[in-house]
């Protein structure tokens, strides 16, 4: 956490958490540290990496620091209906609830491509996605691995368009965290 404060100026485990433990996490809160990890159904996950940089403290600079309470509460329903989603193993309600209306409007400018690469992912049906962390790369959640190889060439082909280098990862949730081999 002390290593995403240099990065990012915040102290936060959205990244070491899921890496320690695998699967989904919610970070409840980080003082103390209350990490509550989360059941899921199987999930492939779909990645590009357009090579651009995004500071991750530019990225928080740019939030408001005021929301309205019609968004909140829009957000905030969200985020309990994809963790109800990720419990109830309900792939619909995952979808519906992958839905940022705070950062992501915010954030979306930075990143080329933002609003193609999220259209042609769902048209592709993946069930939803956003951006990872404070950006560049923007993630898709489907059910199985056909659609999230669909969703990777839709990505493609919007990067390929936009003449932006890019790399694509294709991956189930790792469910264990990170191991080393011995």
């Amino acid at each position: 956490m002390f290593g995403e404060e240099v990065a990012s100026g915040a102290q936060h485990a959205d990244n070491i958490a899921p890496a320690i433990y695998g699967g989904v996490t919610l970070i409840r809160a980080t003082e103390p540290i209350d990490v509550v990890p989360l059941s899921a159904p199987p999930l492939h996950v779909t990645v590009v990496h357009p090579q651009i940089e995004v500071r991750t403290a530019d990225a928080r600079q740019m939030l408001k620091q005021q929301v309205s309470l019609k968004s909140a509460i829009h957000q905030w329903a969200n985020v309990a209906g994809l963790v109800a989603g990720l419990l109830k193993a309900d792939y619909q309600l995952i979808g519906r609830s992958l839905e940022d209306v705070i950062v992501e409007p915010v954030r979306s400018i930075l990143i080329p491509g933002f609003a193609a690469v999220k259209s042609c992912s769902l048209e592709a049906g993946a069930l939803g996605g956003g951006i990872s962390g404070s950006g560049p790369s923007i993630f898709m959640l489907s059910e199985d691995e056909a659609t999230a190889q669909a969703v990777a060439s839709a990505m493609r082909a919007v990067y390929e368009k936009l003449s932006v280098d890019f790399h694509i990862h294709v991956s189930t949730i790792n469910s264990v965290g990170v191991r080393f081999k011995q």
